[in-house]
C-alpha cells in the first residue's frame, strides 16, 4: 500500500508502550510490574481495555549524548501525559547495550521514590516474554538480547504532564580509527512520536568525518576536535536503531570498512567510508585551484526574472573564486557567444570585465545546447588546475544539433581535458535523462530548479559545495596481500567512477566481497596539488549481521544503476522494454526489489493488494509496462521527479526505510505494505507478513514448522533469530511466514485479548 504526502511532511510513527492495569506478573525482577509499562524505543502496544482509552501517552522524546573519545553518556527525557482524570502510576523500562552504568534518573512532579536498576540479559528477557505473554503483543521481543533499566514507580497525575529523564554511560565499540555509537529503538514502521537527538563529540585527536546509515543528521563544526550532530527534521519520526560513527583524522585521508557477511555471495558485503581532514591546509602551494566555466542559457524563455536570477548568482560564482583561479563566460542562444576565448586568471580587472559582460546578458532566441557544450569542453585548459563547468538551461534543444544521443556522445567522446560538467535544469521543461548523463558521465551532478525556487540559491549552494577541491581524479585499485590487483576479490563497487572530493565531502563506497583475506584499497589522485596514494588494509573478521544496512544501501545504489541504465536507453526513439537487454535490465531489478523491499516508483506495485508475486512472467510484464515510463518520459514534472529518485538514489547514503519516492506531482509517497528487517524484508499479505524468500511462492508453500504464539518453541526461536540480529522479524502483529534454517516456518500471531 502506497500512501501520498506533501513533500516535507514527517511520516508518523508509535513509540509508546502505554496502558491501564496489566496485574502482577511474578518472576520479574523485585517487585511486580507498575500499572503503566512505558517503553519509549518501541511502538505502542495496547493492551489496555478499548474503552478506557490510552492512559498514559508519550508525547516525545529527547535524547541528548555527549561523547568524548570512545565513552558516551546519554540522556533520555521521556514527555508524558496522562490523559486520564485518575492519577496513575507508570514505570519505565529501556534498552540499553551493554555494559552501561547508571549516572542519573529523576523526573518532574510530586515525591516518590526515585529508583533505577540495571537488569542483566537473562532477566531482561524474561521480563520481555512475560510481558510479551501477559499482554499479547510481540513488539517487545526486538529488544531480547540487549540489557535493561527497570525504574521505580511513580506517580502522573490526572490529566498532568511529566519529564523523566535517565542518564546512562558505557564504552563505545571501536576499530581503528572509527568510534561507533548505536542508540537501541524498534525498527516498526507504526512510530507517531518525534524523537529529537543531539550528539556533542569532543576527542584529542582531529575529527575526520561523521557518519549516519540510518538517520539524516546534520553537522555543525566548532573545530577540527568538536562538533554537534543534530538528526535532521525529517528523520525525527524515522523508525530504526539511530546509528553513527565518526572516524579519527589520520595522515590526510582517513577510511574504516563496515562489512556484513553473506555466503550466497561467497563472501559478503562492504561499506567503505573514507573522510578528509577537518582543516585543509591553507597556504597557496598546498592548494588545487579551480577553473570555471560558467554556460549560461539566454534564450527566450529565460527572460524577466529567471536570466536576472541566474546573471546574480554568475556574480556570486565569480565573486566566490579566490584570486589566482581562473575563470570563462560562454552565453548561448541561437549562437554560442564567449567572454574570452579561454578561461583567464581572476584579477580585479578581469572581475571587473566578467561583472560587465554578464551585466549586459538580454534573453531572446532559441537553445543550442549542443554548441555552447562543445565550446565548454574543446577550450584550452588552464594548467594545473580542475576544469569545472557549470551548464545552465531551462528549455529542450532547439537549435543546431538536437539529437539527445549526439549531445550525450559528445561528453563522452570529445570531452579531452576531462572537465566536470555539473548541469542545471531550470523549471521543467527540459531533457532530464540527459542533463542526469552529461553529469554523470563527466562526474559531475545535475541539479533542479523547480518553478517558483530560486536559481541564484541553487547555482550558489552547489558552488559552496565546490569549495577547496582536496583530492581529484581519483582513481581506486583494490589489491591482495602481495601488492598486486586483488583479481575477482570484489563485484559491483557503487559509484563506479570515484569522485572529485571537495572541503568536508566524505565518500561512501558499497560492494560485494569474495573470500575472506585481508584486501588493500588504495586510492591514487591529486591531493592538494601533489600526487599522492593512500592505502587502506581491511580484514574481515569483525564482519557481522548487526551490520544489516550495508546490503540494504548496496541494493538500493544497484537498482537505481539499473533503472538509470534503462532511462539513457530511452535517448533512442522507438525503444520499449520488450527489448531482450532491457528486459534482463528488468528482470535484475524486480528480483532486487523483491529480495530487498527496496520498491521505487516503478516497482511500487509489488506491495500492491492484488499483485501475485508468484506469477513471475505477469510480475515482469507489469515492471515493464512501469519501465517504459522511464523510457518514454524525458521532460515535464514527471521526468523531473523520476531523475531526482534516481540520483538520490545512485549517491543513498543512509537507508530509505519507508521507501519514500517522488510521483509525477512531486508529492513524496510511502510504501507501507513492505518492512525492512536488518538485512531482510517483509511484504504484508492480507493478516500475514511473508518473507521475502518466500513471497514469490507463499501459495504453495507447506511450513515444516508451526509455531504458536508466546510458547517456549516461540521464545526458543526469538532466541535464535537474535543471534542473527533478525528478532525483529517476528515482532509484527498477525501471522508470519519466514526463512528459518532454510526451511519455511509459520509463527502464528497472538489472538483476541
Amino acid at each position: 500500500m502506497a500512501k501520498i504526502r506533501n513533500a516535507g511532511l514527517g511520516i508518523l510513527f508509535m513509540l509508546v508502550f502505554a496502558g491501564t492495569v496489566l496485574g502482577e506478573i511474578t518472576h520479574i525482577g523485585e517487585r511486580p510490574i507498575a500499572l503503566n509499562v512505558i517503553v519509549p524505543q518501541s511502538r505502542r502496544i495496547a493492551f489496555f481495555q478499548p474503552e478506557t482509552g490510552e492512559a498514559i501517552a508519550i508525547t516525545d522524546v529527547k535524547v541528548l549524548i555527549d561523547i568524548l573519545e570512545s565513552t558516551a553518556t546519554t540522556t533520555i527525557e521521556i514527555r508524558l501525559e496522562n490523559r486520564t482524570n485518575r492519577r496513575q502510576e507508570a514505570e519505565l523500562l529501556l534498552p540499553v547495550p551493554d555494559d552501561v552504568v547508571i549516572r542519573g534518573f529523576a523526573y518532574d512532579g510530586p515525591g516518590g521514590e526515585i529508583t533505577a536498576k540495571i537488569l542483566a540479559k537473562d532477566e531482561a528477557r524474561r521480563i520481555y516474554e512475560q510481558l510479551v505473554a501477559k499482554i499479547r503483543d510481540p513488539a517487545l521481543v526486538e529488544f531480547i538480547g540487549y540489557r535493561l533499566i527497570r525504574s521505580s514507580v511513580f506517580p502522573v497525575e490526572p490529566r498532568g504532564k511529566q519529564k523523566v529523564r535517565i542518564t546512562y554511560e558505557h564504552l563505545l565499540e571501536t576499530d581503528g580509527d572509527r568510534v561507533d555509537y548505536v542508540l537501541p529503538r524498534t525498527e516498526s514502521l507504526d512510530y507517531d512520536v518525534p524523537w529529537e537527538i543531539t550528539v556533542n563529540i569532543r576527542a584529542k585527536r582531529a575529527i575526520s568525518t561523521v557518519y549516519s546509515p540510518s538517520h539524516k543528521v546534520e553537522i555543525v563544526r566548532s573545530d577540527e576536535k568538536n562538533l554537534k550532530v543534530k538528526l535532521a527534521e525529517k528523520a525525527r519520526r524515522e523508525p530504526g536503531p539511530f546509528r553513527l560513527s565518526y572516524l579519527h583524522e589520520h595522515n590526510g585521508v582517513t577510511a574504516s570498512m563496515l562489512a556484513y557477511p553473506d555466503d550466497k555471495v561467497g563472501g559478503g558485503y562492504f561499506l567503505l567510508i573514507a573522510g578528509l581532514p577537518a582543516e585543509p591546509p591553507k597556504s597557496a602551494d598546498q592548494k588545487i585551484k579551480r577553473e570555471i566555466t560558467l554556460v549560461i542559457d539566454q534564450s527566450g524563455s529565460m527572460r524577466n526574472e529567471k536570466i536576472e536570477q541566474v546573471k546574480e548568482a554568475a556574480l556570486q560564482v565569480i565573486a566566490g573564486l579566490e584570486k589566482g583561479e581562473a575563470f570563462n563566460i560562454i552565453v548561448y542562444s541561437n549562437t554560442v557567444q564567449r567572454f574570452s576565448p579561454n578561461a583567464v586568471i581572476k584579477t580585479d580587472e578581469t572581475a571587473k570585465a566578467a561583472k560587465a559582460y554578464i551585466e549586459g546578458i538580454t534573453a531572446s532566441g532559441g537553445t543550442n545546447i549542443y554548441d555552447a557544450l562543445k565550446a565548454a569542453l574543446e577550450q584550452k585548459p588552464t594548467e594545473d588546475m580542475l576544469p569545472i563547468v557549470l551548464f545552465l538551461t531551462d528549455g529542450l534543444p532547439t537549435v543546431g544539433q538536437t539529437s539527445e544521443v549526439a549531445i550525450r556522445e559528445l561528453v563522452i567522446k570529445s570531452n579531452p581535458y576531462k572537465r566536470r560538467v555539473f548541469t542545471f535544469g531550470v523549471g521543467v521543461d527540459l531533457n532530464a535523462p540527459l542533463l542526469d548523463k552529461i553529469a554523470s558521465e563527466s562526474k559531475g551532478k545535475s541539479e533542479f530548479v523547480l518553478p517558483k525556487e530560486d536559481v541564484e540559491v541553487k547555482i550558489g549552494k552547489v558552488f559552496q559545495g565546490l569549495k577547496g577541491p582536496v583530492l581529484a581524479d581519483v582513481e581506486l585499485e583494490v589489491l591482495g596481500n602481495n601488492g598486486k590487483p586483488a583479481v575477482g576479490r570484489t563485484r559491483d563497487i557503487l559509484p563506479d567512477r570515484m569522485p572529485d572530493l571537495f572541503e568536508g565531502d566524505q565518500v561512501i563506497l558499497l560492494g560485494q566481497y569474495v573470500g575472506t583475506d585481508p584486501i588493500t584499497f588504495k586510492l591514487n589522485g591529486n591531493y592538494l596539488g601533489r600526487k599522492r596514494a593512500f592505502q587502506f588494509t581491511f580484514e574481515f573478521d569483525k564482519a557481522t549481521v548487526k551490520n544489516g544496512f550495508v546490503p540494504r544501501l548496496w541494493a538500493s545504489r544497484k537498482i537505481a544503476q539499473l533503472i538509470d541504465a534503462v532511462r539513457q536507453m530511452g535517448a533512442e526513439p522507438g525503444t520499449s522494454t520488450t527489448d531482450p537487454k532491457i528486459k534482463e535490465l528488468v528482470d535484475e531489478i524486480v528480483k532486487l526489489s523483491m529480495e530487498y523491499g527496496i520498491l521505487t516508483e516503478y516497482t511500487a506495485f509489488l506491495a500492491t493488494d492484488g499483485t501475485n508475486l508468484a506469477d513471475r512472467d505477469e510480475v515482469l510484464r507489469e515492471a515493464g509496462r512501469s519501465l517504459d515510463r522511464a523510457l518514454e518520459i524525458r521532460s515535464g514534472s514527471a521526468g523531473v521527479s523520476q531523475s531526482k529518485n534516481v540520483m538520490a538514489q545512485k549517491a543513498q547514503q543512509t537507508l530509505n526505510i519507508h521507501n519514500t519516492y517522488l510521483n509525477d506531482h512531486m508529492e513524496e509517497v510511502l510504501v507501507t505494505n513492505v518492512q525492512q528487517i536488518n538485512s531482510q524484508a517483509y511484504y504484508r499479505k492480507g493478516n500475514r507478513w511473508v518473507d521475502s524468500r518466500l513471497v514469490s511462492r507463499e501459495s504453495d508453500i507447506k511450513p515444516s514448522r508451526v509455531i504458536e504464539f508466546a510458547t517456549p518453541e516461540y521464545f526458543e526461536l526469538v532466541a535464535k533469530l537474535a543471534k542473527a540480529s533478525q528478532q525483529g522479524s517476528v515482532a509484527r502483529q498477525g501471522d508470519i511466514l519466514l526463512m528459518v534454517d532454510g526451511e519455511p516456518v509459520l509463527v502464528k500471531g497472538p489472538g483476541p485479548r
